[in-house]
């Protein structure tokens, strides 16, 4: 009767958890999807403009996915390091999740992906990206009376507010022809000299990343190559005396291609600032969400409302009235956006920030978000706690004379797993690694299922499963398969701890976040084939015995 009752509630809790996973796993992405900022319904009101323009207008160059170390590679992308020592440059670092609509996000509204409502992933294939809410670049340079223009991929149709720019060119295609297209467009305004505003984003060096053998291929450096001669093509149209070029990336792409994640070379990218108004030179690292201020100190327009980042006021040429106005600027707005982000999160900051220093107002918003995480976080602790330690009692209370066999067979389990993973697949444990979601399920249900099978048949020839009886043996494969999903289940329990079961308010802590993922959809396909193989070692016990 005990290894009946066992059975049926091993048998059903495998099920359980085969269903629980499924839903999880895909709410758990659409979530993600669905991530929006807090400020969505209550954006901050753009304050003055900065005054006197610093030059006559500001063309940033977006080269999509450009690594930090191949812009500084001179074989490479020779006109680039040209204009890097004619200007200021700096090292960029970006924010998780590292995909373009989110980094378009930062670079135009200078909030990150949590607070600028922009997209926290890119748009399915042929979908359009959802419109920014936040106060933005093109919707700063509208106001102030300037004209802009934007040339690049369609997204940008459906990020920007169409009825801010003046002149456009969108294309679907992301190769090195769709670059020539985008450059082509924007050339007549370049030279026209009639918009103060333009964007131009070439794209064919994440295209080499995704489609071509990604970093350590040799179109890699063929695209970055192609894309310096446009930048020069661009420039070439421009006067640096009263003309100002900014050259950047929305991320980087791991070795094998790819990006996504938290993985460092990702959320590196090159800053070159070149033209009137800015001081030569390099300068210490910066944050992407600087950008934005920085250009609009540039031409003289507001800051954009729900910015984080700050003016990089040490490589511009500013009279001293002009750096007061700024850093006044700057307070007034972070001080705006910290009253609106506490009221919007129901959290405040642990001390009370003076409203006249930068620093302190973004220590207090970064102190209110924590705040609100730490309270989230501890109940949610205890819970983990608590379920990750019944399971373990239970665990060697029932099974105290095999309890060592089933964990050295659930920990060969996860061995091979991850030696497919990562020894021979390559893969990064981030969201860098995931092609699509059909690449990660069925990656992962392929490489699960051997794993698997091969700690299965392990473990039922050393300790004879196959010689018992047909109850012994599918009571030890299932005694079996809930301990690798006991071992499982702590990954995700950590996730959940940090995270919650689901994105809501904030984006995650990406690589907890990508780890319990990755063990959801292990325990989905553990659960069925652990089900396959319990019968499988009942009938082969049974023909053993015979």
């Amino acid at each position: 009767m005990k290894t009946n009752r066992f059975l049926i509630l091993g048998i059903l809790g495998c099920l359980i958890v085969a269903i629980g996973a499924y839903f999880w796993a895909n709410n758990l992405m659409d979530s993600l999807y669905a991530l929006r900022s807090p400020l969505k319904d209550t954006p901050p009101a753009a304050g003055q403009a900065l005054g006197k323009p610093l030059t006559h207008r500001v063309v940033f160059v977006l080269i999509d996915a450009l690594r930090d170390d191949t812009s500084h590679n001179t074989a490479v992308m020779p006109f680039l390091n040209q204009l890097r020592s004619q200007g200021a440059w700096a090292t960029v670092h970006s924010s998780t999740p590292s995909y373009s609509a989110p980094g378009y996000s930062v670079l135009m509204t200078g909030a990150w992906p949590d607070v600028s409502d922009g997209p926290a992933m890119n748009p399915n294939s042929g979908e359009q990206a959802r419109t920014w809410t936040q106060d933005n670049l093109f919707s700063a340079a509208h106001r102030a009376g300037l004209k802009t223009a934007v040339s690049g991929y369609f997204w940008f149709q459906g990020l920007i507010p169409q009825q801010e720019v003046d002149a456009s060119f969108y294309t679907k295609g992301e190769d090195k022809a769709a670059d020539v297209d985008v450059v082509n467009a924007a050339l007549p305004w370049l030279k026209s000299g009639d918009y103060q505003f333009i964007l131009i984003h070439i794209d064919q060096v994440d295209y080499a990343g995704h489609h071509e053998g990604g970093p350590q291929s040799p179109n890699w450096d063929a695209a970055a190559t192609r894309s310096d001669d446009l930048l020069k093509q661009i420039v070439a149209t421009l006067d640096l005396k009263q003309d100002t070029v900014l050259v950047t990336s929305d991320h980087g792409q791991i070795d094998r291609g790819g990006h996504g994640g938290q993985d460092p070379i990702v959320l590196l990218e090159p800053f070159v600032l070149t033209g009137a108004g800015v001081k030569a030179g390099q300068y210490p690292d910066i944050q992407q969400a600087d950008d934005a201020p920085t250009v609009a100190a540039l031409l003289g327009l507001n800051i954009p409302a729900t910015a984080q980042g700050v003016v990089q006021t040490a490589m511009l040429n500013l009279e001293p009235a002009q750096l007061v106005n700024i850093n006044t600027a700057l307070a007034a707005q972070k001080l705006q956006l910290l009253t609106a982000y506490q009221k919007a999160i129901g959290y405040s900051a642990s001390f009370q920030p003076d409203p006249k220093s930068v620093p302190d107002l973004v220590r207090a918003m970064d102190q209110a978000k924590a705040n609100r995480l730490n309270a989230e976080r501890i109940p949610r602790f205890v819970l983990a706690i608590i379920l990750a330690l019944i399971p373990a009692v239970i665990l060697v209370w029932k099974r105290s004379r095999k309890i060592a066999w089933l964990l050295g067979g659930a920990i060969l389990y996860i061995v091979l797993f991850n030696f497919g993973y990562a020894v021979l697949a390559g893969r990064t444990y981030s969201l860098s690694s995931v092609a699509s979601s059909m690449d990660i399920i069925l990656f992962t249900a392929e490489t699960a299922a051997i794993a698997l099978i091969l700690a299965w048949l392990a473990l039922a020839f050393i300790l004879k499963w196959f010689k018992s009886t047909r109850r012994a043996g599918a009571e030890n494969t299932l005694a079996f398969i809930l301990t690798v999903l006991y071992l499982l289940a702590l990954p995700v329990l950590w996730s959940y701890a940090i995270n919650g079961a689901l994105v809501t308010w904030t984006t995650p802590e990406m690589a907890s976040m990508f780890m319990g993922f990755l063990s959801i959809l292990q325990g989905l396909i553990a659960a069925v084939i652990g089900l396959i193989l319990t019968g499988v070692t009942a009938l082969a016990a049974g023909i053993g015995r015979k």
